[in-house]
């Protein structure tokens, strides 16, 4: 980590991003291009996930990166109103209602805005034209679709069932992969990218996540896999003017 120098802040705000998963918490600083300037700092996810012990593990990768102006979060699930409804890899019952953002803009005392992770990732790739998705490979499969650039309403596909009853994530998620291998999971995948293909009809798909380096595939030419810092520098688009209206009230204004 750079801490050989504050970065300059006189081009704009800087901003936090962090990216939580099921396996790794994630932070770096970005600078108002979405260059990581300071990080990223890394730590395993705590094995008792609860909403404390994540935002402890988190103040604690953040508050080194500091000063920052802003704050961005992706989030293993669904969020709304900058509130986690559904964690499905970390324990929804604990995180039901919990409001993620606000809590990190009362510790850190700087405006928050918060999307699913696979959103805050595809921001980081997508080049804004035609219809665009994006899934991650990692605990379980993360999966954001956009439309000329702009986030369309999360569909949880990951939890929807693909094979008997086995979910998406059940079926490709680090558990499967650990237990079939590299070669029967490849195997799985390749239904998988054609199921997807199927139901969304993109122009083109993204593939990200820790596990899309084990893809031994020969993909379609609308399909590339991304590097796993699209997590992090995703962030600083969500402070993007054009996507005010999904933050129209909630942690940031408490700190504005």
């Amino acid at each position: 980590m750079d801490t050989e120098a504050d970065p300059d802040r006189s081009t704009g705000p800087l901003t936090l991003a962090i990216d939580i998963g099921g396996t790794r918490l994630k932070a770096g600083l970005l600078d108002p291009a979405g260059r990581i300037v300071r990080g990223p700092s890394r730590t395993d996810t705590p094995v008792r996930a609860t909403p404390d012990a994540i935002v402890d593990a988190l103040l604690a990768l953040a508050r080194p990166l500091a000063p920052f102006d802003r704050i961005s979060v992706g989030f293993p699930g669904v969020v709304r109103r900058e509130q986690v409804l559904t964690a499905p890899n970390l324990g929804t019952a604990e995180w039901r209602n919990f409001p993620l953002a606000a809590a990190l803009a009362d510790a850190l005392g700087k405006p928050v805005r918060m999307l699913n992770d696979a959103e805050v990732q595809g921001l980081g790739v997508v080049s804004g034209e035609g219809l665009e998705c994006v899934i991650t490979l990692g605990t379980g499969m993360g999966f954001a679709l956009f439309q000329d650039g702009h986030p369309a309403p999360h569909l949880e596909l990951s939890q929807h069932p693909l094979h008997k009853d086995k979910t998406y994530d059940q079926f490709i998620g680090v558990v499967a992969y650990r237990k079939i291998g590299r070669k029967r999971w490849n195997l799985r995948m390749r239904r998988v990218l054609d199921a997807i293909e199927t139901l969304v009809g993109f122009d083109t798909l993204y593939i990200g996540g820790g596990n899309a380096k084990q893809l031994a595939l020969e993909l379609a030419p609308n399909m590339r896999v991304v590097g796993n810092e699209a997590g992090i520098t995703g962030g600083v688009r969500l402070w993007s003017p054009r996507l005010d209206w999904m933050f129209a009230s909630g942690a940031e204004s408490r700190t504005a």
